[in-house]
């Protein structure tokens, strides 16, 4: 009986760690390019779909946007409102991030970078915007990206 003990146990260690050496793990870079793509596709989609709709398709439940007046929206349906006010239907956004930054799980990530906000005004004159931007990305269960702080 001792001697079927030690091997029982090389046996079940084995198998612990052939099992555990399988989980794959992707790179930073590959991270890093995942959140690129989801920061283009969340411009594309701006663009495309207009600013309340693009910044709602990416928030996540629980996003919080600050803007004017260092005024906190919180929830997507609030930013979706937000967006909605007509003052934003003859406005573009553009953005690109020049720097990304994701944690080792894979499961968080922030950019920075510089957008450029045009609006029309009444009279059909375009005036451009320069600034900053910060988003905070989290993965959902799905595996989508959706930003939590704009």
């Amino acid at each position: 009986m001792k001697k079927r003990f030690p091997a029982f146990l090389v046996l079940i260690a084995t198998v612990l760690v052939n099992c555990t050496a399988k989980i794959e793990t992707k790179s930073s870079e590959s991270y890093k390019e995942e959140i690129l793509n989801a920061e283009k596709d969340f411009e594309k989609t701006v663009a495309e779909k207009g600013i309340a709709e693009g910044f709602y398709q990416f928030a996540d439940s629980n996003a919080v946007i600050k803007r004017e007046n260092d005024t906190l929206i919180i929830g997507k349906e609030n930013i979706k409102h937000y967006y909605s006010n007509p003052k934003y239907q003859k406005a573009a956004v553009t953005w690109s991030p020049d720097f990304i930054n994701v944690s080792e799980s894979g499961d968080m990530a922030y950019t920075y970078g510089k957008y450029n906000w045009t609006v029309t005004d009444s009279l059909g004159q375009k005036r451009t915007f320069k600034g900053i931007f910060h988003t905070v990305w989290k993965r959902q269960a799905n595996g989508n990206w959706k930003y939590v702080w704009d």
